[in-house]
């Protein structure tokens, strides 16, 4: 059976092999009672089959020795081969000429298979993800996990051997720091101080980190600490739009995803139907076991909302790619995007760390590196356990130290992570990156044409009410540019009433009488 849910591993068949499987019996009569015990043969060898609840569907987890984790749906057909594998299904018949019974084998029905599917019955072990990395805890315990942890419903998959001091101080975490940043300080992060070594363009490593090296930073330690946090931020790789190409986007994320995962990161593009990145999006985080990379996002205001949705909520919920139901999505998958020319809306970018390159060059791909991407890459994972346990030292020392660390700004939705990572890299020089996202959202082209549209409103309004049709001729071209009349000016309206931008805030005022008209006004706001 050429199928995707079959077991291609050794697992299923040493399962197999040590089991003397018992007969299941298919009731012809009352195929629900062949379906709940077939269901309870395999929720009883679950775990070494690999078999979960992932998002509540029964789901295989794959992890073939040196290859990403990754999960794969059941269908029907691997129902099947489950059933096989735990169970001899038989049917039970009378023989004709002595009379008595006897059990002749079968194949499992395939209405049992598609019925178990969708079956609110299952008593499965529910899994969140996959892990490469140690388990961390929030006193800095670090456990180093093999198999399944029901403790935080993990797949724990070749973790590597690190040892990071039991009790690191300061000065521990600033050379950890310096080992991270030497490494990568041939990146082109826009803001970096820079000098020249060597005949390359180096990062100055005596100056401390700005704003794009420090998301970068943030977004190594965020990738390895991922399985152990609910939410975390995800990292946006920017590049100038015309002159951005080869800047080395991609390869930051390659390298952050060796040293986190040990394996590279599965890429997929945007596509261009309407709606379509949405559910591919969805259908990438179903499937992901480490991370999810969005490549080339080139020259867009992006807005997604269940990228939105998955990095500030767990459990959300998304569309599925090529269908009309919504799966649930539970993901520990570390989330990155990357683009030229890329911007995102103000609801994207207090949820991302934005980590702009620039090599102020014409083309960025004919530069001369060391070792080349590939030698990069091979040092990154030859140097993958020194480095782990450099970001990790970082973190323990944060974690064992917390009340005296630098607070940076508030950062909603992610008040652990900015505990567990920002804080500790921040007491250690590196900038805070909520101040960043801050200005990423001033530049989201939305607001900018909300703040617009306000500055018109107030010089030709003031604060005066005024209902929708009497709104001067300027505002209606900010609102309604293409002149599509009077009720998409009052729906717009509408849906602006109780923005701030640009200091003000929109109010509504509702209709007095049968005949009367709502009213809008501004009103001065302070931040």
């Amino acid at each position: 059976m050429n199928d995707v849910n079959a077991p291609y591993d050794d697992a299923a068949e040493t399962v197999s092999r040590a089991l003397d499987r018992p007969d299941l019996i298919e009731h012809t009569g009352d195929l629900p009672a062949t379906q709940r015990a077939a269901m309870r043969l395999i929720e009883a060898r679950a775990v070494p089959l690999r078999v979960f609840a992932r998002d509540g569907v029964p789901t295989r987890l794959i992890a073939p020795p040196g290859e990403p984790a990754r999960f794969h749906r059941l269908t029907h057909h691997g129902i099947t081969d489950l059933t096989h594998t735990v169970a001899r299904p038989v049917r039970v018949k009378v023989n004709a000429k002595t009379g008595e019974t006897e059990t002749v084998p079968v194949t499992f029905p395939e209405r049992a298979a598609k019925a178990m599917i969708d079956s609110a019955d299952w008593r499965l072990p529910a899994i969140d993800g996959v892990a490469v990395t140690p388990l961390l805890g929030d006193d800095g315990t670090i456990r180093a996990v093999e198999g399944y942890d029901a403790l935080t419903r993990l797949w724990c998959h070749a973790v590597p051997d690190i040892h990071v001091p039991a009790r690191p101080g300061r000065t521990n975490a600033s050379r950890a720091l310096l080992t991270i940043r030497e490494l990568f300080s041939t990146f082109p992060f826009a803001d970096a101080a820079r000098i020249t070594a060597h005949d390359f363009d180096v990062v100055d490593l005596d100056q401390p980190p700005k704003d794009a090296e420090t998301a970068f930073l943030n977004g190594l330690i965020t990738a390895i600490a991922k399985p152990s946090l609910d939410l975390t931020p995800g990292l946006l790789v920017t590049a100038p739009d015309v002159s951005g190409a080869g800047s080395g986007k991609g390869l930051l994320v390659h390298a952050i995803c060796a040293i986190a995962y040990g394996a590279p990161p599965a890429a997929f593009t945007a596509g261009s139907a309407p709606g379509e990145l949405d559910k591919r999006i969805t259908s990438a985080l179903i499937e992901a076991g480490n991370a999810v990379f969005l490549d080339n996002v080139n020259a867009t205001a992006l807005r997604l909302d269940t990228l939105a949705s998955v990095i500030t909520e767990r459990p959300a919920w998304g569309r599925l790619y090529g269908e009309t139901r919504m799966a649930l999505l539970n993901s520990t998958a570390f989330i990155a995007v990357t683009g030229n020319g890329l911007s995102v809306s103000e609801d994207l970018a207090r949820r991302f760390l934005a980590c702009e390159l620039d090599p102020q060059c014409d083309d960025p791909e004919a530069r001369d590196f060391p070792d080349g991407r590939d030698g990069f890459l091979a040092t990154v994972k030859a140097r993958r356990g020194e480095l782990l346990t450099a970001a990790l030292t970082i973190w323990r020392w944060g974690r064992q130290n917390e009340t005296s660390l630098t607070g940076g700004k508030s950062f909603g939705s992610f008040e652990t992570w900015s505990r567990w990572i920002r804080d500790p890299l921040l007491t250690l020089g590196c900038a805070d990156p909520v101040e960043a996202i801050a200005r990423a959202k001033a530049r989201d082209p939305r607001r900018i044409k909300i703040a617009e549209l306000f500055d018109q409103w107030w010089d030709d309004h003031h604060n005066y009410a005024v209902p929708a049709a009497r709104l001067s001729e300027a505002v209606k071209g900010i609102l309604d540019p293409q002149n599509r009349g009077r009720n998409y000016v009052v729906s717009t309206v509408n849906a602006y009433v109780g923005t701030r931008a640009g200091g003000y805030v929109l109010t509504r005022q509702d209709a007095e009488g049968r005949w009367g008209h709502a009213t809008y006004a501004l009103q001065q706001v302070t931040s």
